[in-house]
């Protein structure tokens, strides 16, 4: 096979598969980080009106609820792709509402994400 054949040949099934796996491990991961920012955030600003009485924006819960909406969708698309379990899923999907838990399952996750599909 020359040069410009292998250039021109389409990649390996497996190829385009780890591309698109690594594509949606990468935006979930922006969103777990995301997500558990605005929420650390949105806990701050609660203790801040509810336990002190400070006059906060309410815009941070509008940011953290679309933030994690999208962590939803994304978190689902990795799902799939990769083929968790539906426990894994749900577990991960809750991540984004108790707050510092969604880096801990981030992390746990991309390991186990990397170490499966040698990303």
């Amino acid at each position: 096979m020359t040069a410009s054949e292998k250039a021109t040949a389409a990649p390996a099934a497996g190829t385009i598969g780890d591309r698109k796996i690594a594509g949606a491990l990468l935006r979930y991961r922006v969103l777990a980080w995301v997500t558990g920012l605005w929420l650390l955030f949105l806990t701050a600003e609660m203790i801040a009106k509810y336990g002190f009485g400070v006059h906060t924006p309410s815009w941070i819960a509008v940011v953290h609820g679309w933030a994690y909406f999208i962590y939803l969708i994304l978190t689902a698309d990795l799902a799939v792709k990769v083929r968790w379990p539906l426990k894994r899923t749900v577990g991960t999907l809750l991540a984004g509402t108790i707050p510092l838990l969604s880096f801990f399952v981030e992390h746990r996750n991309t390991q186990q994400v990397k170490r499966d599909f040698g990303l």
